[in-house]
């Protein structure tokens, strides 16, 4: 194994680590990131180092908005990033912009979803409440 095959490894990459890397690669700012999840930039610097992690629903929105899996994220197994490829040529400036966008609707799919399961939720007891009475 040469020294660049498990860059984002959990024996080499930490949870922080990770989530910088995939923010970096998506041109996002910390900012950015904090403002696509609805946290304080404060919360989006103490994950990226290592200060503490995120609850469950908002591990899912990074994992969106960043493009990779959960379990990436976790223990950097699965579906991210291989690590900087030096000799890469960089993507066409339409084409970043194309992959930037499909995240985006994939992180609305997502935060639509979870809206609507509150929604749902709150349905389901309103409508038992009703029946109570």
């Amino acid at each position: 194994m040469d020294d660049t095959s498990d860059w984002y490894s959990a024996e080499r990459a930490t949870f922080g680590d990770r989530v910088a890397g995939a923010r970096e690669a998506l041109g996002m700012s910390q900012d950015d990131l904090a403002k696509r999840l609805g946290v304080k930039l404060k919360t989006v610097r103490g994950w990226e180092n290592d200060m503490n992690e995120p609850r469950a629903n908002k591990l899912q929105m990074l994992s969106g908005i960043l493009g990779v899996s959960l379990m990436w994220l976790l223990n950097g197994e699965g579906d991210g990033l291989d690590g900087p490829v030096e000799d890469e040529a960089p993507l066409v400036p339409e084409i970043r912009a194309l992959l930037l966008e499909m995240r985006q609707i994939r992180s609305e799919v997502d935060d639509a979803a979870a809206r609507l399961a509150r929604v749902e939720k709150s349905l389901r007891a309103t409508l038992k409440e009703t029946h109570a009475e």
